[in-house]
């Protein structure tokens, strides 16, 4: 049973993270399935409760780096557990009943609180190790009765082999429970079923179950100790928590170095230029997380040699540890994805030596794009990041939008490098490109003043979001318009075409951003709410997605990172624009006297951007950075620069 979409399943915590009250839930039976990563491992669980109330448990683990025949882009090591890991537990030989939960809990790690007939309540806490292949799953018994049991305790000890391309597979189920326990009236005790998987040569791992939570509990920490969103939402500010951790926990330890995947099951140590490139890396910029900007760079590193003089297309993926490829899609616009993500990474990151190092591919890019130009001026390619799911032509809107966004910051990323001739060639390329994308694209499609996708068109499509997110203001009211008809968005966001029942969160995400940038902050707030509440605490639970009916809406990484940018580049509206400074547009909602983003990372510094209404003629905003702090006072949709005199900050109003 479905429930009602105006309500929710799931509620705030409030030691943070999300809570399922399962005993007074009357919506039953509910199942969902949610993914959680380590550098070595990750796992998918699938839990639920049927309509008796009774517990439903199953574990999808992956092994990245342990590679299967043949070694393709799905070649990680994978194994469902279910029955094969569940506990016999019984009171003089009779069993103590079946598991029924009374709540679940998330907050980096999944928790199941049950009760048996037996009176004996069962903890489970699901979580993978952070850099061992290991999965670990704690159960705490409590006696809740009121005399003394022995339960004895069947362990599911276990061991698989499987074959790949490094040799012979261990996989092995272990657990560490007792035979028999005894417990008085409210004793407990605490042991823990672990999974890991090794090659046959290697000895086998000691792990120690406690050590392992704890190295969990710190992954949380770390992810939620830089880059806070402060808004008088709570819903909001915890979903962005909770997608910061998603995106740092999703990068694994390769033969090729780190590599930040989608993940899903199916896509591990490997990289996508718009997954990795374009979504993921200008996001790590902002976090300040050092290993997701060593994966960041180690992913725009990979696709480097492939940027030869005959200008070949750049592959679609770099695939099995950096050990092949995938280009089964042809031309997507990855020249045109990776230029604009590598150039706002550098100039977010603000570091000269790396914006350095990006700068030839980032060139090359542009170069290729620009040898595609058609003789309306757009760019051509073979595909986009749907690669052929739906219809794109021979030359679409994606793919001419994000080359625009990489010019205007290959333009900004030239000036702060002082190289004077390309920011004036690029500056010039960029204004030609959007009155390109106008002439072109710009249409009425469906009674709406706003772009086809591609030359004949004449459905309403998701990306028509672009040029408004990239700047490209001209058609902004009849773009909105469509967007937020009922032909094209849906309670789970935009349709990828008007009329069909296939959604990706992807351009969705983007949609939001576009809308904060033409300035329609009261007009996209309900949608954003809406759709962050049935993210955070709806049926499908606690990330964004990545598509329906497609993938069964996996919890893919880097949309997790198109949450974030929402709020980073949408309601507060950065914009880099120099390796020292950056462009601010707060959207302060009318309903609110405050917001605020905690220890961004900005021009190479860590900041806070505070955000306080002023009477009713405008804000507030505040920058500190290592002690100083300056204050602008505003009127709402100004536009703001701020940049960096050695340490100092400068706040300066701009057109």
């Amino acid at each position: 049973m479905k429930q009602n979409e105006s309500t929710s399943r799931w509620k705030l915590n409030e030691t943070g993270g999300i809570c399922w009250e399962v005993g007074s839930d009357n919506h039953l039976p509910h199942e969902d399935h949610i993914e959680m990563s380590g550098m070595a491992i990750s796992s998918i669980i699938r839990y639920g409760v049927n309509a008796n109330g009774e517990l439903q448990l199953s574990r999808l683990l992956i092994w990245p780096a342990l590679r299967t025949i043949p070694n393709d882009t799905h070649a990680s090591l994978t194994k469902e557990f279910s029955v094969e890991l569940s506990l016999q537990l019984s009171i003089c030989g009779k069993s103590i009943g079946v598991e029924k939960p009374n709540r679940i809990t998330f907050d980096g790690v999944l928790t199941v609180y049950s009760h048996t007939e037996a009176g004996i309540a069962i903890v489970r806490s699901m979580f993978p190790s952070t850099d061992l292949h290991a999965y670990v799953e704690m159960i705490e018994l409590t006696n809740q009765s009121d005399k003394m049991v022995e339960i004895e305790i069947e362990a599911p000890n276990s061991t698989y082999h499987r074959r790949g391309v490094k040799g012979i597979y261990v996989l092995e189920s272990i657990c560490n429970a007792p035979a028999t326990v005894r417990l008085h009236p409210n004793e407990r005790t605490t042991f823990a079923l672990i999974v890991h998987g090794r090659g046959i040569m290697e000895d086998a791992p000691i792990i120690d179950w406690q050590q392992e939570k704890a190295k969990r509990e710190g992954l949380v920490r770390r992810s939620a100790r830089f880059l806070r969103l402060e808004t008088p939402d709570p819903v909001l500010n915890e979903g962005f928590a909770l997608a910061k951790l998603r995106l740092m926990e999703s990068i694994y330890e390769t033969k090729s170095g780190l590599m930040h995947s989608p993940g899903g099951g199916i896509f591990y140590a490997a990289v996508w230029t718009n997954d990795q490139v374009e979504y993921a890396g200008p996001f790590f910029a902002f976090l300040n997380d050092p290993v997701g900007i060593a994966a960041s760079l180690n992913a725009y590193r990979l696709f480097m040699p492939f940027m030869g003089p005959k200008f070949d297309p750049i592959p679609t993926s770099i695939i099995a540890e950096g050990t092949d490829i995938w280009e089964g899609a042809g031309d997507r616009g990855d020249a045109a994805m990776y230029a604009y993500g590598a150039s706002l990474f550098a100039l977010i990151l603000g570091d000269r030596a790396i914006a350095e190092e990006l700068w030839p591919s980032i060139c090359w890019c542009l170069e290729y794009n620009r040898s595609k130009l058609t003789s309306e001026g757009i760019i051509a390619s073979d595909s986009d990041e749907l690669e052929n799911r739906f219809p794109s032509g021979e030359a679409n809107l994606s793919t001419s939008s994000l080359g625009y966004g990489a010019l205007r910051n290959a333009a900004s990323l030239a000036r702060s490098l002082g190289k004077t001739a390309e920011t004036e060639a690029f500056e010039a390329e960029a204004k030609e490109l959007a009155e390109a994308i106008e002439r072109y694209f710009g249409a009425e499609v469906e009674g709406f003043a706003t772009y086809r996708y591609y030359e004949g068109n004449d459905v309403l499509r998701s990306w028509i979001c672009l040029p408004l997110t990239m700047g490209i203001m001209q058609r902004q009211e009849g773009t909105l318009e469509a967007m937020f008809d009922s032909r094209l968005w849906t309670p789970d966001g935009l349709a990828t075409q008007a009329g069909d029942t296939t959604f990706w969160d992807r351009s969705t995400l983007y949609g939001f951003r576009a809308a904060f940038n033409a300035g329609e902050t009261e007009r996209v707030m309900p949608y954003l709410s809406a759709y962050a509440r049935k993210r955070l605490l709806g049926e499908h639970v606690p990330y964004p997605v990545e598509a329906y009916p497609e993938g069964n809406q996996r919890h893919l990484s880097a949309e997790c990172a198109l949450y974030g940018r929402v709020f980073t580049e949408g309601m507060f509206g950065i914009k880099p624009v120099a390796l020292d400074s950056f462009e601010c547009v707060p959207r302060l909602l009318k309903a609110w006297n405050n917001m605020a983003l905690r220890d961004i990372q900005l021009c190479g510094r860590l900041m806070d951007l505070i955000v306080t209404r002023e009477l009713e003629e405008g804000i507030n905003i505040r920058v500190i950075h290592a002690e100083k702090e300056v204050v602008k006072f505003i009127s709402p949709d100004e536009k703001l620069l701020i940049r960096f005199t050695h340490d100092q900050p400068i706040i300066e109003l701009t057109t």
